[in-house]
């Protein structure tokens, strides 16, 4: 049984004739291990949580696509816990990282606070958070303040000064902090070109989605002045926007340029001009960093930074 154990195990103890004789006989007996039994024998649950905000948007189902990717070739069981509100958030950030219930966390796009994060790190599970950073914690994401300057630059170099941001609430319960940050690289950008950040080109929509997008480019085509050009802080949001150019039957980008950020699936569907952030493998960097975290603990937290690409296709161009 103990050879056999170890060769379950992969122990590195074992003859190459003996593991091919077991291997031989657990195939000819058609064996499965018992994973309760694997569980207490080794002292581990086997499974890995982790905790996703709404987790059908199309850039978050990218991400998780990358953690399965990964956990499916390891001994691992991924279980999911989907945050659709704020108090669900608070909930399972403070109730699921115990070593009796998982061996790891992965947490999706939420920033925990200092005192969230501070309670994570001392509760002994390995903890990695995916497109988000806190100083405590291991972490895989984007500059997303670059990620703003790259898109409004690209905007700027076509000679476009009135340029609109649309973006989820800044100040959102769930604590997502990418809308805030591709503002402040939207904000940089134009004090760079020496163009005022002004507020009343920026719209946030109440909830994240096509048609709360779409309202809030209405509002902003809608300014004695509008905008010739519009930045919207992710994919989805700049679907909105052109269908409201649409409506008001404005050519794009003749007439008005938009781009969007993440570059998922469907931008290029819609010949969105955006900016790329690498999701899937975040995802599946964030799964590989948790494993060796789990392996070895580092000595320090370690921060993943990914890069960001413009694409540039058929929805902006220069101002007339």
């Amino acid at each position: 049984m103990g050879t056999v154990s170890r060769v379950l195990n992969q122990h590195p103890a074992v003859s190459e004739a003996t593991r091919a004789a077991v291997q031989e006989a657990i195939a000819s007996l058609n064996y499965t291990p018992n994973p309760s039994a694997r569980r207490l024998s080794s002292g581990r649950t086997l499974t890995i949580a982790i905790i996703v905000p709404f987790f059908t948007r199309p850039s978050f189902v990218e991400r998780l696509r990358g953690v399965v990717a990964v956990l499916n070739q390891s001994e691992y069981q991924l279980v999911i816990y989907n945050v659709e509100t704020p108090q669900q958030r608070d909930l399972y950030l403070h109730d699921l990282p115990r070593r009796s219930r998982f061996d790891g966390l992965l947490i999706l796009s939420l920033t925990p606070t200092d005192a969230e994060a501070e309670r994570l790190q001392q509760s002994g599970v390995p903890v990695v958070l995916i497109d988000a950073f806190h100083p405590l914690l291991h972490g895989v994401g984007v500059d997303d303040v670059a990620g703003g300057a790259l898109a409004t630059g690209h905007l700027i170099a076509l000679g476009h000064r009135d340029i609109g941001y649309i973006s989820d609430l800044i100040d959102c319960p769930y604590r997502f902090i990418a809308s805030r940050a591709r503002l402040q690289g939207y904000c940089q950008a134009l004090a760079a070109a020496q163009i005022p950040c002004d507020p009343r080109y920026q719209q946030e929509a109440t909830q994240h989605g096509v048609r709360e997008a779409r309202e809030a480019a209405r509002l902003l085509l809608d300014r004695p002045q509008p905008p010739t050009a519009v930045f919207a802080a992710s994919d989805t949001q700049a679907f909105g926007v052109l269908q409201a150019a649409r409506a008001r039957g404005l050519d794009v980008p003749a007439q008005l340029s938009v781009i969007g950020y993440d570059d998922i699936e469907m931008a290029e569907f819609w010949h969105l001009t955006t900016v790329h952030q690498p999701l899937s493998e975040s995802g599946a960097e964030g799964a590989r960093l948790l494993l060796a975290a789990m392996a070895a603990p580092f000595d320090s937290p370690r921060q993943i930074r990914q890069p960001l690409t413009l694409i540039q296709r058929q929805t902006t161009a220069p101002r007339v």
